[in-house]
């Protein structure tokens, strides 16, 4: 398998277990190219062809020939120039750094994706203005925060070095999602201790626990009732603040996310949900691990993997 398509592979998937119907997305890629249409000529020069195809701003091949053949992987949560210095020391030296948390253009413009939690808010009951305007306000807050990071020294590492680089978070993220989010409609859990044991089911959630990093139970007790789970494990980071109050007031009593800020613990807290922390990492490896299974079945082979930064690799066959 070459670069190109691990990476066209590897949104294909994304848009699979998007929680958006097929139909926004498609939307969306049109409105993209319908605005690169309209630019005028110098601009069109820095237009980003890739969001012609691919919805998720925060996943892209960072450097590499997109030809490359491809038959091993250095994958981690957090891939910086430590990391890809150290894929460039190994014995066996890896054709490809796959990093989860975006770098380089992913990273500077992955706000972008958080449009995705208006949808899931739209299907639990918000009207699409209220989620719309205030997950924008959200995103700005966001955008903010990243437009002063040095968001190409990793990829100037992979350049200088000579590695392959790319990233993939939302797709990861839709993965984790879409996967634990049918656990829980499978199972029905009515307690919180049940869905503490439901996601101690899962791999990476128990070596998480074996690395006293375990799911916690962060607002409610093992007793505390659940009838209404919202899975907030994508969407590019947390959401907006405001939204968690709303959901109370439509039934939604319980929220799984990877974290939570402390000033989104509070919110949680005054809206009167249960909240779980079913871990960051943990989650991210989970998405992660779920990716690579689709690109072994794909490609009909299993990939020679070494793990790093956070990064434990566990088959879901």
């Amino acid at each position: 398998m070459v670069l190109k398509e691990i990476y066209q592979q590897i949104v294909e998937v994304g848009i699979e277990k998007d929680p958006r119907a097929k139909e926004i997305i498609d939307n969306y890629l049109l409105s993209q190219k319908e605005q690169s249409e309209k630019l005028p000529e110098p601009q069109k020069n820095y237009f980003d062809k890739d969001c012609l195809w691919n919805p998720f701003a925060d996943t892209r091949i960072l450097h590499g020939e997109p030809a490359s053949e491809v038959y091993s992987l250095h994958v981690g949560i957090d891939i910086d120039s430590a990391e890809i210095l150290l894929a460039s020391a190994l014995k066996e030296r890896p054709d490809l750094v796959i990093a989860h948390h975006p770098q380089g253009k992913a990273l500077i413009t992955f706000y972008e994706v958080m449009d995705l939690q208006a949808d899931i808010f739209y299907q639990m009951g918000v009207s699409i203005s209220e989620a719309d305007n205030l997950v924008h306000e959200r995103k700005k807050e966001v955008e903010r925060r990243v437009i002063s990071a040095n968001y190409d020294k990793t990829v100037d590492a992979a350049r200088l070095l000579g590695m392959n680089f790319m990233c993939a978070h939302t797709p990861g993220d839709n993965c984790a999602y879409s996967f634990v989010k049918d656990l829980f409609h499978k199972k029905r859990p009515h307690k919180i201790k049940e869905v503490m044991n439901i996601l101690l089911e899962v791999p990476e959630y128990q070596k998480a626990a074996e690395e006293k990093c375990p799911p916690r139970v962060i607002i409610g007790s093992d007793e505390s009732r659940v009838e209404n789970i919202i899975v907030d494990f994508t969407g590019g980071t947390e959401g907006p603040k405001k939204m968690y109050e709303r959901l109370s007031a439509l039934g939604v009593d319980t929220v799984v996310g990877m974290h939570f800020s402390e000033e989104h613990y509070k919110c949680l807290k005054d809206a009167n949900m249960n909240a779980i922390v079913a871990g960051h990492i943990a989650s991210d490896n989970l998405g992660i691990n779920l990716l690579i299974d689709e690109l072994e079945k794909n490609a009909g082979a299993e990939f020679e993997i070494t793990c790093c930064s956070g990064f434990r690799r566990f088959p879901h066959k």
